[in-house]
């Protein structure tokens, strides 16, 4: 990355679309320079059914952001949901012709075309590459093996492919709001260094974000990123729950779910009366919190055990040490965790990343995908297509080496 580098982040979720601008600063962090979000259904359970939609509403936070941060917006990466991602393992050992110059740049960057020269599945295209350590002929294991006095060195790598026919609508709807795609990032991949802790990035641990419409399940053996998926499940389902069995209205069941949420009957202190404004029945305007949190209890154990029965029939459940649950549709109601933990057999815990306070909870995940971009290995310019209303200069256009994996 470079100073000055501009970075807009954009997530797609089933209830509205959040965009975060950016800037790398003097001292290589993340500044903030404009977040926005703009309510949008143009996705229910993952799938893309609005087009319009979701590019009118791209179109809006583009223009609040344009005018605030005072610059016109011509790309940026975009987030994808883990039921469209597929991860493909592999592994290169390349030799180096003369070990006493030294790994160069340009065999790391030759390494990182080898690696991605996999058998591809079809309707699958190549979204991302993911590195985690080298490993050098004398066994030593490093972040960055350039300038070591080796003669080989190994890379182990995750592929990330995303299916064509998402990506194809991704890119009409980016089309229409008048944006090209820098890259795009599974979910969870982009969370990992946002909601985990620094011990927990060594770990082998599950992400579970839970969404309005959908949660996402990311799997990581350390640096390693095994697994992702989707459950079109989410917080929005449990008020809907709410209002179809009370027979009240959406606006009074969130406000219920948001008062009184607890996901488990067992730590109700007081079951006291809650008198129902909206409810049609006049004999069923009075009911106990107990009802209300049995509602939420149970679409919670649903999603919990949606999530079991696929980490279980992927095989991976048994590597999995810790839980870190996170997102806007879970995170408000009380003991999710410990509902979490009995159904999982998995130590789980809220998320605790240093960095995860530093933004609002409806743009983390647009700010995670910054941060994400931001912290690539081996590249020279993550930089969106950006120009200033000064016109001095347009923030790059193409990443060079790694970037064009987006494209592949």
């Amino acid at each position: 990355m470079a100073i000055g580098d501009i970075i807009v982040g954009i997530d797609i979720g089933s209830s509205k679309v959040s965009l975060v601008v950016g800037e790398i600063n003097n001292f290589n962090q993340i500044e903030l320079r404009y977040t926005v979000e703009h309510k949008c259904r143009g996705i229910k359970k993952t799938k893309i059914i609005d087009e319009e939609e979701i590019s009118n509403a791209i179109i809006k936070c583009i223009q609040d952001a344009e005018d605030e941060a005072e610059i016109k917006i011509n790309s940026a990466y975009l987030t994808i949901a883990g039921k469209y991602v597929t991860i493909v393992q592999n592994s290169i050992t390349k030799t180096i012709k003369d070990k006493f110059a030294g790994i160069s740049s340009k065999d790391v960057s030759t390494a990182l075309m080898q690696v991605k020269d996999i058998d591809m599945p079809e309707g699958k295209s190549i979204i991302d590459i993911v590195t985690g350590k080298f490993i050098l002929e004398d066994g030593r294991m490093v972040d960055d093996p350039v300038g070591n006095l080796v003669g080989t060195f190994t890379i182990n790598a995750q592929v990330i492919l995303g299916d064509k026919e998402y990506i194809r609508q991704l890119a009409n709807v980016c089309r229409r709001a008048g944006i090209e795609i820098d890259g795009i990032i599974p979910i969870t991949l982009a969370e990992r260094n946002l909601v985990l802790d620094t011990n927990e990035l060594s770990d082998n641990v599950m992400i579970i974000d839970v969404g309005a419409g959908n949660t996402e399940i990311g799997v990581f053996d350390g640096s390693n990123f095994q697994y992702t998926n989707t459950i079109p499940l989410g917080g929005d389902n449990i008020t809907k729950d709410i209002q179809m069995v009370l027979n009240i209205s959406e606006e009074e069941a969130e406000k219920l779910k948001r008062q009184y949420g607890l996901a488990m009957k067992s730590y109700i202190d007081n079951d006291n009366e809650i008198l129902l404004n909206t409810v049609q029945d006049p004999n069923n305007k009075i009911i106990r919190s107990s009802e209300l949190i049995e509602i939420i209890e149970a679409r919670i154990e649903e999603i919990f055990t949606l999530i079991n029965k696929d980490i279980v029939n992927q095989g991976i459940k048994q590597r999995i040490n810790t839980v870190i649950l996170t997102g806007q549709g879970i995170t408000n109601i009380s003991k999710s965790d410990v509902a979490g933990k009995v159904i999982l057999n998995i130590p789980i815990k809220f998320a605790t990343g240093r960095y995860i306070s530093q933004v609002r909870s409806e743009y983390r995940t647009a700010y995670a995908l910054v941060r994400y971009i931001a912290a690539r290995p081996f590249t020279k310019s993550v930089s969106s297509s950006i120009v200033t209303n000064s016109k001095e200069s347009i923030f790059s256009t193409l990443m060079e080496k790694i970037k064009e994996f987006f494209y592949s």
